[in-house]
């Protein structure tokens, strides 16, 4: 009779675990218990949304990973293809002359944005739809970004 007990009890917990609610975050959380028999200390039978308002990081626990492919790159947590189609077919994109961290630091110092010479400060005129170049004329500066 205490044989059939026991197993009956493993069998209850075996279904308790199977249905337990447990979000993907739980594993990362300061509260998991890492019990097979309650989830974390304020959620013992888990949480029954997608998400715990108690969640707190744990320090020691291995971070996510967020490896993308090539062509690809996260939006929030989300993976996204870079990869453009039109009617079906992929438009291949041209190789980018400078890097996402250079192309920010161009818009700290070239003069399109700026107004200024990078070199000596001086002040360009502002008519932008009709300039290509920006070459200073007082310092001898010559932009070779095109």
């Amino acid at each position: 009779m205490i044989a059939e007990s026991d197993r009956l009890a493993n069998l209850l917990t075996y279904i308790k675990i199977d249905i337990m609610p447990k979000i993907p975050e739980c594993s990362r959380c300061l509260l998991y218990s890492h019990n097979p028999h309650l989830v974390c200390a304020v959620h013992p039978d888990g949480v029954t949304g997608d998400s715990c308002m108690d969640f707190r990081e744990d320090p020691k626990a291995e971070p996510v990973e967020l490896w993308q492919p090539e062509g690809a790159r996260y939006i929030g947590d989300e993976l996204v293809l870079e990869c453009t189609f039109y009617n079906g077919e992929e438009i291949i994109q041209p190789k980018q002359r400078w890097t996402r961290e250079e192309q920010l630091e161009l818009i700290d110092w070239h003069p399109l944005f700026t107004g200024k010479c990078p070199q000596c400060g001086a002040e360009f005129i502002r008519d932008y739809v009709s300039r290509v170049h920006w070459d200073c004329d007082q310092c001898g500066w010559m932009d070779d970004t095109i």
